[in-house]
């Protein structure tokens, strides 16, 4: 990957990055890779509206600073986990978009599949890494989801979300955000109507022809079913369950379903 390309994508992002709103103070922070051992990533301590490209850092892919004058970030462990277990990404992003954060800071998992796009665009889960200390720790707590998707939220630490190139991964760190937006106006509503399993089985397929499905997308996760959660149509026991499990972290949905079917039955419906 050509270097000059990549240190103008980092630029044009991380600005993208503060303009949108996504990050504020010295947050937030952006990577490339551009050979095996060669990462150009953004600078600690500087407001991505401040990123230049002679700002920009050199590392090895342990995250070790090899040419520059500042420092890399301190959450590079991460980008360097995302790029031993997922050899074709040659990019990541880190922010903290409000609304996306927000789900993730109380605990509640975002009631996704509901918009087909986004089930193409990000798969049928964007789940959400437990709450880990920095370092270590947030290692390995990110690492059993790297390889089963493409972005995922991390627990009192906004949206993780990796690519082919800068564009993708910005583009699907942009993406979650919306989906959060649309899913936190939902709420007052009853909350988003999760997609018919066939719809989403349909939707999985044709991201996976496409080639842009995960390497192990699909495979069972650890902490919560990785079926899609049933369509719960206009039953009222059904609805409640959905609404509550919204705020338990790593609740299995069909778990749920079938407690809601349960508790109509009992109730005589």
């Amino acid at each position: 990957m050509n270097e000059a390309a990549v240190r103008r994508d980092l630029v044009r992002y991380s600005h993208a990055m503060h303009a949108a709103g996504f990050v504020a103070n010295h947050d937030g922070n952006l990577s490339a890779r551009i050979a095996d051992d060669r990462i150009v990533c953004t600078p600690t301590s500087f407001s991505k509206a401040d990123v230049e490209r002679d700002t920009l850092v050199v590392t090895d892919a342990t995250g070790r600073k090899v040419a520059g004058r500042n420092r890399p970030f301190s959450e590079m462990s991460l980008h360097c986990a995302v790029y031993r277990k997922r050899r074709e990404v040659r990019a990541v992003v880190h922010a903290h978009p409000p609304l996306a954060t927000a789900f993730g800071v109380a605990g509640r998992p975002l009631p996704h599949p509901f918009l087909p796009e986004a089930v193409v665009s990000l798969g049928a889960e964007i789940p959400t890494v437990p709450l880990a200390a920095p370092g270590a720790d947030a290692v390995e707590a990110l690492s059993p989801f790297i390889r089963r998707c493409d972005a995922v939220l991390i627990a009192g630490n906004g949206v993780l979300a990796w690519g082919p190139d800068l564009e993708t991964a910005w583009l699907r760190l942009e993406l979650v955000e919306h989906i959060c937006r649309i899913a936190h106006a939902a709420l007052p509503l009853g909350g988003p109507a999760a997609l018919p399993a066939e719809m989403v089985a349909a939707l999985v397929a044709k991201r996976r022809k496409g080639g842009l499905a995960a390497p192990e997308e699909g495979l069972a996760p650890l902490g919560r079913s990785a079926a899609t959660p049933p369509a719960v149509g206009d039953d009222p026991a059904a609805r409640a369950t959905q609404r509550a499990l919204a705020g338990i972290p790593n609740a299995d949905p069909r778990l749920a379903a079938q407690l809601a079917a349960e508790i109509a039955r009992a109730m005589g419906r």
